[in-house]
């Protein structure tokens, strides 16, 4: 995630923020521009935003940000939506006649806010069900109850389902510490559950499909088997050699969205150390180092990106337990996940 900062007073605002804490002014996310600004109410009701490139333009707010306060992205005054690019995609929100459900929503759209972004970077920008009904993409937003049972968080044929409840902090806490999943996060899921989407756009069918099956294996192995397999037997004892997690031995296809995931991770943390200019300068000359670079990482060399990544993880593993917290980064890479990793990278490159 780049950096953003008012254009108003050039306070560091966040992505989340819907007005800048030092000034007060009211930002939003300028989709077209990939910015958050400082903006303007004007006489005929609409936002003028005070980024140098956005000179004589004019906005609307995303209806969920005007009129639920679960967005805080902007829309060009001629755009016929009501909802911007990352609304549009859900189809299906929790009832909100259950208060805690408008939270649940909200930490929902967030997440989903950073893994648009994050795709966009890559060159990877969905299309809705609207646009297009057999590749689109959707998001379903459910929670249990008592006729439909329990939800299951999946992806079916680019429709993604998530429950709620892994928006309770508490519940998805619980569920991590149980199952023994380092990287059980709301922004986890997207990541993961919008691998399995790109499978299908980009490996099914497709001239990649071999080289998939002799990294990943053979896909057309029984999905609900294998599945059944892994909840009953556990994953095999030597999982790490050759698996990012216990659950990408479950089956081809979830090692994909596993490897996926990490990919997505491992972008996000580089890109947002390259915008904050952290480097590593130790005094021991045998401990990692890492210097600034302005290349953008995700369109540029694996190795490269691999090479900042040990230094990055050995740093954030150190910060948690100087906090007392857990290693911010659970995970080992042993070649034939560099391997995978290495597929996922020159698949996005490659697009």
């Amino acid at each position: 995630m780049q950096t953003f900062h008012c254009d108003h007073c050039g306070h560091l605002v966040f992505f989340e923020n819907v007005f800048c804490e030092a000034c007060g002014h009211t930002l939003g996310y300028l989709t077209d521009l990939h910015t958050m600004s400082a903006l303007e109410l004007t006489t005929d009701g609409l936002w003028s935003s005070r980024h140098p490139n956005a000179t004589g333009y004019r906005y609307r707010m995303c209806s969920n940000y005007a009129q639920e306060n679960v967005c805080n992205w902007m829309l060009p005054a001629h755009d016929p939506h009501t909802l911007c690019e990352s609304c549009r995609l859900t189809e299906i929100i929790p009832a909100l006649c259950w208060p805690q459900n408008r939270a649940y929503w909200y930490r929902m759209e967030q997440a989903k806010r950073r893994l648009l972004y994050t795709l966009s970077t890559l060159g990877l920008v969905p299309v809705g069900k609207a646009e297009n009904p057999w590749q689109g993409l959707a998001f379903h937003f459910l929670a249990d109850n008592a006729q439909t049972g329990q939800v299951v968080t999946g992806h079916d044929s680019g429709v993604i389902t998530l429950n709620i409840a892994e928006a309770d902090d508490i519940q998805r806490e619980r569920t991590r510490s149980q199952l023994g999943e380092p990287y059980r996060t709301l922004l986890g899921h997207f990541h993961h559950e919008i691998g399995h989407y790109y499978w299908d756009r980009l490996i099914n069918g497709s001239f990649r499909l071999a080289a998939f099956r002799q990294l990943f294996g053979d896909e057309r192995a029984d999905y609900d088997a294998n599945l059944q397999r892994h909840y009953n037997q556990g994953p095999p004892a030597d999982w790490p050699q050759y698996f990012v997690s216990d659950y990408a031995s479950a089956h081809p296809w979830e090692d994909w969205a596993e490897t996926w995931a990490q990919y997505l991770q491992m972008v996000d943390a580089l890109d947002t150390v390259q915008a904050c200019g952290m480097t590593l300068s130790p005094t021991h000359p045998d401990d990692p180092t890492l210097i600034h670079s302005n290349q953008a990482w995700a369109r540029g060399s694996f190795d490269d990106m691999l090479e900042r990544w040990f230094p990055l993880s050995y740093l954030l593993n150190n910060l948690h337990r100087s906090l007392g917290m857990p290693d911010g980064y659970q995970f080992s890479l042993a070649a034939p996940v560099v391997s995978k990793l290495r597929f996922v990278h020159e698949v996005v490159t490659g697009q």
